[in-house]
């Protein structure tokens, strides 16, 4: 078991209790700056409490990760070094998000083609990061790839899981932490009982069948949390204005051309949200916007949905046309052309996700690894869909098409989209 230098107070876990390395890690300005980036992005206008940081999440998984290495040491699998290993890992594993989380890296794939992932790895590599884990003897290459759940070890495979699968520390702790902030009860989960149920199985991780009922409610309480706070309409209205300010302004603003990792460094959402209202908006017209988009996010004056669709039946071809951008920037111009009003003030959401989100190269919920003991001490493997007929129910699909827009504009553009797309049956609307 490793030993602690100290210990930090979490509001959901308890005491963290940290090692020297960690220490030394959680000092640095890479992992000091997740203090200034806010884990929901723009939920915190919906669900006032979700002020929490990057910062106390990426806390939150190092304890989780530890645990789990914990597990699997007295399991013999590991030993104390990879279970450190594992726990820095879970530290820097999204030292890499850019301001606003999740909203800066539509804005970095569209002009820098890389991911927060990509970041990551990038800033343990060449930041302060690399000097602290040089010095205590640990390869920052290796560390770079487990942080994102990518080692490269056949032998050892599995503590990629542990970063990045489908129960993860990762998804644990935000679960817990998102849910406990948000003030909504559906993140509820039994965190012990599932990491005292997994086991190593192929160089992956399965859970024992008899914690059934603490997976079956992992999993609904990811579809509830996406539901009722991730994907909430209004949640989504801060999120999309953001977005779009920080995309008009990008140039100006010089948010994507971050050449060393002290530039990027200073990008934090108090940081961009100031330099967005510092625009000077008589520039251009995207300027105009960004500025405008910018001052209503900061008052609360949140675009407004006009329309709804939920299409729950997966349709390969709508979904591709959908996330095209070329085509939804024709409904937009239809729409602004039917409604007379500008094509930059209405904005259109697509998150296609599954009606339980997962990550698409680590398979579906219901082919979550699950092992039954057998009467002659054996373990038999099979899939969670197996045993689990909720989670079969739940896994559909689901498609979400929102139309937004300001609200000077909102009668004109709902009449818009209703004539673009037709008027909407009572079945396909929501209300979250």
């Amino acid at each position: 078991m490793i030993k602690s230098i100290g210990e930090i107070r979490d509001p959901i876990h308890g005491y963290i209790f940290m090692t020297p390395v960690e220490k030394e890690l959680i000092d640095s300005q890479p992992v000091q700056r997740l203090r200034r980036i806010k884990q929901l992005s723009g939920a915190f206008l919906t669900y006032p409490g979700a002020e929490h940081s990057r910062f106390s999440h990426s806390l939150g998984v190092m304890h989780l990760a530890g645990l789990l290495g914990n597990h699997f040491e007295k399991m013999s699998y590991i030993g104390e070094d990879d279970v450190q290993k594992i726990r820095i890992a879970g530290l820097l594993h999204d030292i890499g998000h850019g301001p606003f989380s999740h909203m800066y890296e539509e804005i970095l794939g569209k002009y820098r083609n890389m991911t927060h992932e990509d970041v990551t790895q990038w800033l343990i590599k060449n930041s302060e990061l690399k000097e602290i884990l040089t010095e205590h003897g640990y390869s920052t290459q290796d560390l770079s790839k487990l942080a994102v759940g990518k080692l490269e070890k056949p032998d050892k495979s599995f503590l990629n899981k542990i970063i990045a699968s489908q129960f993860n520390a990762d998804t644990m702790d935000y679960l817990i932490r998102d849910s406990h902030f948000a003030g909504v009860e559906y993140g509820k989960i039994d965190v012990h009982r599932l990491i005292n149920s997994i086991d190593v199985f192929d160089n992956t991780l399965a859970m024992n069948i008899d914690a059934l009922y603490a997976l079956e409610a992992f999993v609904i309480a990811r579809y509830e949390m996406f539901k009722a706070v991730y994907f909430h309409r209004t949640v989504r209205a801060a999120e999309i204005m953001i977005v779009r300010a920080m995309d008009y302004a990008n140039d100006q603003l010089e948010l994507t051309s971050f050449q060393k990792p002290q530039d990027y460094l200073k990008l934090d959402d108090s940081t961009v949200l100031s330099r967005l209202l510092s625009l000077k908006p008589l520039r251009t017209k995207k300027i105009r916007i960004s500025q405008e988009l910018a001052q209503l996010y900061s008052n609360r004056k949140l675009l407004k949905c006009v329309h709804t669709t939920i299409i729950h039946h997966r349709n390969d071809f709508y979904t591709n046309l959908m996330s095209r951008n070329e085509i939804r920037n024709q409904i937009i111009e239809e729409i602004g052309e039917t409604s007379g009003v500008d094509p930059n003030y209405i904005l259109i959401d697509v998150p296609t996700v599954p009606s339980v989100p997962y990550y698409p190269l680590l398979g579906k919920p219901s082919e979550i690894p699950v092992f039954q003991s057998l009467p002659d001490g054996s373990k038999e493997r099979r899939t969670l869909s197996e045993y689990s007929p909720i989670i079969d129910a739940l896994i559909g699909y689901m498609d979400i098409i929102r139309i937004y827009t300001t609200p000077k504009f909102r009668n004109k553009v709902r009449n818009g989209a209703a004539e673009i797309f037709g008027k909407q049956p009572f079945s396909t609307k929501i209300t979250m």
